[in-house]
This record gives C-alpha cells, structure tokens and sequence, in this order.
C-alpha cells in the first residue's frame, strides 16, 4: 500500500528524516537509501517536501520505502536562494472546532428531547457506536504504523453516520489520526450533518409517523 506525507525533519549530513503521513498517526523513519532513484549529491531532501511511500519494518518500527519525491535543489554558493519541488506541510487542523460539533450536537439533542422527546435507548446507541468507531480508529492507526491491513475509510464513515461520529472525533484528535486528510475530513463531516439531520428529523411528529408506518 502506498501513502503519502510531508518530511517534517531531515538530517542531511546523517542522511535521514521523518515523515508526517497525511492519514495521522506516528511519524515514520526514513533513509536517503529509501528514496527512488536516490537523489544527486546536488539534489537534497528538504523540510516541507511531499512524498509519496510504502511502510515496512524494521527493528520492530516502521520505516518508509520506495520513497517517491522531487528533492529541492541546492542553490550553487552566491546564487539565487530557490528550491525546486519544495510544498508546504500546512499546519495540522485545530481539534477546537471538531469539540465545538459535539457541543452544538448536545444543544440540539435537549431542544429537541425537550420538544419532541427522545427515547431512553438513543443515548446509550451512540454512546456503544462512539465507543465501536473509536476502537476502529485505533486498530487502523496500529495497522498503519504496523503496516498491516487497514480498516478501510468507508468502514469509518459508515460508523459515523450511524452515530459514532462523537467517538470518531475524539479519535481524531486525541489519537492523532485522520486530522489532516483533506478528503476524508470533507467527508467525514458531510456524514456528521447527515446524522445529524436523521436525528432530528426521525424524531419530529412527521418522521416519527414514517417510522410508524414503515415497522408496520
């Protein structure tokens, strides 16, 4: 399997670094060796550069291989200070607004408890798939870090928008993991406000009257 990050440190005059995968998670080892073809003594891995890898052990940790990149060039002394293929990291995504969503989710589950009613069995169903999506979401940091087979993202969405997307971001934030991919957070929040609007809308007076006349 193949993933892709950001080196976030280098050692040039040792010849490693660490990579930040974009899925979140442990930073990974790797070599100058790993890199494919290696790069020229006038090509250098820097800070920022965008790769893209394999995961393999060794000594029991991860380390990247087949490391795909473009290395910044070396500017030539008294030349122009430019690098070639050189992307930012881009900072990691503050979990402040991912807590707020559970917050505003509590406000609406007391308005509409408080308007509608909501049964005794909802809470203690959200609270089990919180609990279900969390451990899913730390079986696939461990299979990640491990390079083993990973639970896949529909997998975690599906979860959510079943109701664990609580536990879903507490995983994220607290394990570090799936924080930063842009594409499953999209995602991720489109079944958050699809949950989100199931709820409410099964519990007014018209949805509970489909419900009624669908478990006939």
């Amino acid at each position: 399997m193949r993933y892709h990050g950001c080196l976030v440190e280098w050692n040039d005059d040792r010849g490693f670094g660490f990579i930040q995968p974009d899925q979140g998670g442990a930073r990974v080892f790797v070599h100058i060796s790993a890199w494919q073809p290696r790069p020229q003594a006038t090509s250098r891995p820097q800070v920022g550069l965008r790769l893209e890898f394999a995961v393999g052990m060794e000594g029991g940790k991860p380390r990247a291989q087949q490391v795909t990149g473009r290395p910044a060039v070396r500017p030539r002394a008294g030349g122009p200070q430019r690098t070639a293929g050189r992307v930012s990291c881009g900072a990691r995504v503050s979990g402040g607004g991912s807590y707020v969503a559970i917050l505003a989710f509590a406000l609406v589950w007391v308005g509409t408890a408080m308007v509608w009613g909501v049964p005794r069995w909802v809470l203690p169903g959200y609270a089990v798939l919180s609990l279900v999506t969390f451990c899913a979401y730390w079986q696939d940091k461990r299979a990640a870090q491990a390079g083993l087979w990973r639970t896949s993202e529909s997998t975690l969405h599906t979860l959510a928008a079943l109701g664990g997307w609580p536990g879903a971001i507490v995983a994220q934030q607290w394990l570090r993991h799936k924080s930063r991919k842009a594409d499953f957070r999209i995602l991720f929040w489109l079944t958050v406000l699809a949950n989100v609007a199931a709820f409410v809308g099964l519990h007014s007076p018209a949805g509970r009257e489909w419900l009624a006349r669908w478990t006939l």
